[in-house]
């Protein structure tokens, strides 16, 4: 235990050495908020990986190859660099031809101050959720980590919810405080260590398992234990009754006819379906649209290297996350061979294989690695939160003569005020995930986006892709529309009357309705200074 509490020791003086060695030389917003643009490119890849690869990602992940045994979640990766290609070649374009800090500024250039600040407090709202729901999942651990030190067996409900409240705190405010101190160009430096210690933490375990069931006749027993359960749901702890081993590509077809093929396909989450076309979209929303991701790439001196980082970054993320598969899918044949427990909650199986079964030493590093994930992701969570707030409300609407030191201090308020929003939010999705077991990770954490996303992205794409559609007050009915259609089509599948719409597929349906009802509006002339390919900037 004391080599364990060394390491993660080490790793929170790191984090705090960079925040503190980074933000000496802040003068500014842009500088809080963009780094000067000045960052290299891999430097920017390594933080948009670190910021994908969240907690949601390095215990779900897992739990999905344990569950599921196979490769199916990869083929997202497809829409992954196709969204991003799609990104660096055309929303990047404008966001440095006008030079903006938020990306919301760009709407008011090409329609105005209405469809601004709608997308703004769009992004405010769902980056809130999204980035709440994923910060409780790094709990997961300390709790299993309690009944571990404590010898219980499982701990209660109250003691549960009372060591997510705590947790989480720890963890947001430890984060704040480097992002308050060094900005953006903290976020990417401590990105780029947390990226390193997560890929090691992860082929570390690699190696454990497969040292653990090395040798001929045992690979023969493991790959038996994989696929001989394939139909008793019985023998699957994570309720899962579709598993296929070992499968990469599944086109989601019944060959029940077309219409059942298409229920199939809107209902499925990992097919090449909505590999090509869901994740697609669901990456261009992600990456396109929320100053998260994007404040990233407008960090580079140019369009054409935060291109570059966005699109290897994409390219990056196939081989992560298989490395993130094949563990769970070894830990199923590690199981297997030595009869280790395993909680039956697809979210706990690998924290629980952390805490539990891990030597000292390598479940440290483990501990390290998921603190870098939920502390990576949310600090960029928190440092484009606060940009946003200060530059398209603080500054333009309540404090439109305040200077750059004042400015400076109000995103570092900001940044304090949303660490404990998003506090909040967390404690809600845990006591959520108390109450109802079966909640499953990787759905719950990307589901938030395909709520409100597409209608983000369909009046990104209406400025971008036209130049005389769309109006300011229409881009409002439109976003409505986009966004009640999503809620309509979740209400009817509870209600029965609608098909079930996997999470990938949510932002495709909004972002096309936004954009159709959007094209039935005319773009007033005095708003066609942001239309594509005129103008220069400010």
């Amino acid at each position: 235990m004391t080599l364990d509490l060394l390491i993660i020791l080490a790793y929170f003086c790191a984090i705090f050495g960079i925040g503190l060695y980074v933000g000496r030389k802040q003068n500014s917003l842009e500088s809080y908020a963009l780094g000067n643009r000045s960052m290299p490119w891999w430097a920017i890849l390594a933080s948009i990986i670190a910021a994908e690869i969240s907690a949601a990602t390095f215990l779900g992940t897992p739990g999905e190859g344990y569950a599921l045994r196979n490769f199916t979640y990869v083929q997202l990766g497809i829409g992954t660099v196709l969204g991003r290609i799609i990104v660096g070649k055309l929303f990047l374009r404008p966001y440095y031809r006008y030079r903006v800090v938020s990306i919301y500024e760009y709407l008011e250039k090409r329609f105005g101050i209405t469809t601004r600040r709608w997308a703004s407090v769009t992004f405010l709202i769902s980056r809130v959720l999204a980035s709440g729901t994923r910060l409780y999942i790094a709990g997961i651990l300390l709790v299993i980590a309690y009944t571990f030190i404590t010898g219980q067996e499982s701990a209660t409900a109250t003691e549960t919810l009372v060591i997510y409240f705590l947790a989480l705190t720890l963890i947001t405010i430890a984060t704040a405080i480097y992002t308050t101190l060094g900005g953006l160009k903290a976020v990417v430096w401590t990105d780029v260590l947390q990226a390193t210690i997560l890929v090691v933490a992860v082929l570390t375990t690699i190696g454990y398992l497969l040292l653990g069931i090395k040798g001929d006749s045992t690979w023969a027993q493991a790959w038996q234990s994989i696929t001989s359960t394939v139909g008793d749901t019985s023998l699957n702890p994570c309720g899962v009754d579709r598993i296929q081993p070992w499968k990469v590509f599944d086109l989601g077809l019944t060959g029940q006819g077309l219409a059942a093929d298409i229920k199939s396909i809107l209902g499925s989450e990992y097919t090449l379906w909505s590999a090509f076309l869901g994740a697609t979209f669901l990456t261009m929303a992600t990456h396109g649209t929320d100053q998260d991701m994007v404040q990233r790439m407008l960090a580079a001196k140019d369009r054409r290297t935060g291109t570059r980082a966005v699109i290897l970054s994409g390219v990056a993320d196939i081989p992560v996350v298989l490395i993130f598969l094949t563990c769970g899918i070894l830990l199923f044949a590690y199981q297997a061979k030595t009869g280790i427990h395993l909680p039956g909650k697809s979210s706990d199986i690998f924290p629980y294989f952390i805490v539990h079964h891990l030597p000292v030493g390598v479940r440290g590093l483990l501990v390290a690695a998921l603190l870098a994930t939920a502390m990576g992701s949310l600090s960029t969570a928190l440092n484009a939160l606060a940009t946003t707030a200060t530059r398209d409300w603080y500054r333009d609407v309540f404090r439109p003569q305040a200077g750059e030191r004042e400015q400076l201090c109000a995103v570092r308020w900001l940044t304090v005020a949303f660490a404990l929003l998003l506090i909040l939010v967390g404690c809600g999705t845990a006591w959520y995930s108390v109450m109802d077991p079966t909640v499953r990770i990787i759905p719950i954490a990307l589901g938030i986006f395909g709520y409100t996303y597409g209608s983000l992205l369909g009046v990104f794409l209406l400025g971008m892709l036209t130049k005389r559609r769309g109006s300011d007050r229409g881009n409002i009915l439109a976003m409505l529309a986009g966004f009640a259609t999503v809620i309509l089509l979740e209400i009817g599948r509870y209600e029965g009357w609608a098909i079930t719409i996997a999470f990938p597929w949510r932002v495709t349906i909004g972002t096309l309705v936004t954009f159709l009802v959007g094209s039935c509006f005319t773009t007033t002339s005095a708003a066609k200074v942001g239309s594509p390919g005129q103008g220069t900037g400010t």
